[in-house]
Formats: structure tokens, sequence, C-alpha cells
């Protein structure tokens, strides 16, 4: 769908695109573009189909590149999705800068755009198109800064839910954020480049207010990968970490299974002897040997279950001595420091 918008007293006002003026300075919005919107686009401002192909490419990277007689510059946004596998992931805005008309192209809808067309983001103004790429870069910049913050806070929502169970569900979902936040910290590097490019490059002209707003884009955008670089350390120590609770968890289940192993190879032993040609024992007895043979089966039990007991109360007993040992040593070692500082001021004085 194409939007069309100009401005009038200060304020971005739609319009029809057989009302446009064409005197003032016009800001095309494709989103959620089709097929005969692709084929109108080239039409009427005779953009090349590969540049339109690139910006339809979600792979597609941030640059800046001139064309025949315009000027187009990808950029990377942040799009939160519900519905999605991967909630939050980015997308490639295509800007289009020619003559009076300022076009961006994008295959999907987001955030960003939302917040410039509602009137969100104040004192926007069309006629310096190279400062409108610096507020959407701007807006781009908080909107990942919000993103990174509503991860951080499901993560850590997960890993409170992770000390009561651990299921699948969990683990997934922990995998999704951390694959967005590779998307982002991608997405945002990116983003650096063309910041870099822009100051570099004679394609583009940027004034005193520009470059004040170039220097304000890159401070949040290192921030904001710093943010990113930060959880995702965070969310992969702490799938690290649940992933040795899990194994542990596991060798003591196996531990538990090998000594019901070892017990039970005792009677599998008896019984697979005595069902050879042996004679059985107490067959003499009649009816009492079914209630020898239980108690014997009910006080192997017993003693299974006491051998478990011992098992599970020997190795925390030893965990505990090794704790009140390690902290006496420590608080030795802090009383040594102390009296080596009181000797010390003494020798000094």
């Amino acid at each position: 769908m194409i939007t069309y918008w100009q401005q009038e007293e200060n304020k971005l006002v739609k319009i029809k695109d057989d009302s446009l003026d064409s005197s003032k300075k016009t800001w095309v919005d494709a989103r959620v573009v089709t097929r005969e919107d692709v084929e109108l686009l080239q039409e009427n401002y005779n953009i090349d189909p590969e540049h339109i192909l690139d910006i339809l490419d979600p792979d597609e990277q941030s640059r800046i590149e001139d064309g025949e007689d315009y000027l187009l510059t990808i950029l990377r946004l942040p799009i939160f999705d519900p519905t999605s596998e991967t909630q939050y992931f980015t997308v490639p805005l295509g800007i289009i800068i020619k003559e009076n008309y300022f076009i961006t192209i994008c295959w999907t809808d987001c955030e960003v755009l939302k917040d410039f067309s509602t009137g969100r983001v104040k004192e926007i103004t069309l006629n310096d198109f190279p400062a409108l790429i610096m507020r959407i870069l701007s807006r781009a910049d908080i909107t990942f800064l919000r993103y990174l913050k509503e991860i951080n806070r499901r993560s850590t929502a997960i890993q409170n839910e992770f000390q009561l169970s651990v299921e699948n569900k969990e683990i997934l979902t922990l995998l999704s954020l951390e694959k967005s936040l590779v998307y982002f910290t991608t997405s945002l590097k990116a983003n650096q480049l063309l910041l870099e490019k822009f100051r570099k490059t004679r394609l583009i002209k940027l004034d005193l207010d520009d470059i004040d707003w170039l220097d304000d884009v890159e401070i949040d955008n290192r921030q904001a990968i710093e943010m990113a670089d930060t959880y995702r350390n965070v969310l992969v120590g702490v799938m690290d970490a649940y992933d040795s609770v899990i194994n542990n968890n596991l060798n003591m289940y196996m531990k538990r299974l090998s000594i019901l192993n070892i017990i039970m190879m005792v009677p599998t032993f008896i019984t697979s002897f005595y069902g050879m040609n042996v004679e059985l024992p107490f067959a003499r007895y009649g009816q009492i040997s079914s209630v020898i043979i239980s108690g014997l089966c009910i006080i192997s039990v017993l003693i299974t279950n006491l051998l478990l007991a011992l098992w599970e109360k020997r190795y925390p007993k030893a965990d505990k001595k090794r704790e009140s040992s390690f902290i006496k040593r420590t608080n030795k070692e802090k009383k040594n420091a102390r009296r080596l500082k009181s000797i010390e001021a003494a020798l000094q004085e």
C-alpha cells in the first residue's frame, strides 16, 4: 500500500495521489508492498527494478548507493511480531531521494514508520531530506533499545520460572530470544557502518545540524550494540548454566538407576539359576514358601531404600564439610591479612 504525505503548517497530512501538489516535497510511504505497488513505483519514479528487489530482500544489509537520477539508502529497522516464531527481528528499509520525493519502501509494516505517520515524532520537516534520514535512524535506535529491554525482561522472567521447573517451552523461548539478539546485533553493526559512510561520502550533503544529529545517532547506536552484546552474553551464560544443571540432574538419576540395577542383579541371578533343572528352595514347605519369598522381597526393598538414603545423605554432608572448611580457611586468611595491616601500620608509625 502506498500513502502520500505532504507538510502543511508543520504537520504531515495524508493526501490522495490525484491531489498532490508537485511544487511541495512529498513523502511516498510504501509499506506492505504488492506487485502492483512495485510496478507503480517503477513507472512513476523510474526506479531500477534491481534496487527494489534489494530493498524487498529480508537479508539485505545497510548501504548507500547512487542510482541513475536518485540516491538509494538501505538501513535496518527492528520489528516485533507476536505471531512469528522469532518475535523480534529486523527488516530492511529502502529510502530513495529523487527531486522533491522522499520514497520509503518496506515489505512489511514497522513501528518506526508508524511513529512518523501518526505524529508521535515531533518537529518533522520534509524540507531537509538528509535530516529526515537522521530522524528515522534515531527513532530506529530508540526502538532497538526498547525492544532490547523487553527481551531482557522476558529472559529474566523465564529464568525465574526455571528455578521452579525446567520445561521445553521455556528453553525454546530462550533460544528464540537469543536468535533475536543475534539479529539485532548484526543489524545495529550494519547501521553503524552506514553512519560512518554518511561522514565520508559525497553523495549526500550534511549541514551542521545534520552532523549534530549524526553524532547523537552514533552514540545511541553504540549503546544499543553494547546492550545487545551484553544481553546476548548473559543469555548464553544462563543457557550454559541450565544445561549443566540438567546434565547434573540426569547424572544423579543415572546413579540411582545404576544402584537399582546392581541390586536387582542378585535376585535376577538367583531366579535364572533356579529356572533350570534345579530343585527350588522352600518347595517342601508348600504355601509357607510363598510367605517366606514375599518376606525376602520386602526385606530387599527395605535394604534398597536404606542404601539410597545413605547415598543421598553421604554426599551433601561431604559438600557441607568442604563448604565449612572453605569458610574457615577464608576467615583465617582475612584475620591474617588484618594482622599484617596492623603490623605494617605500627612499623610505619
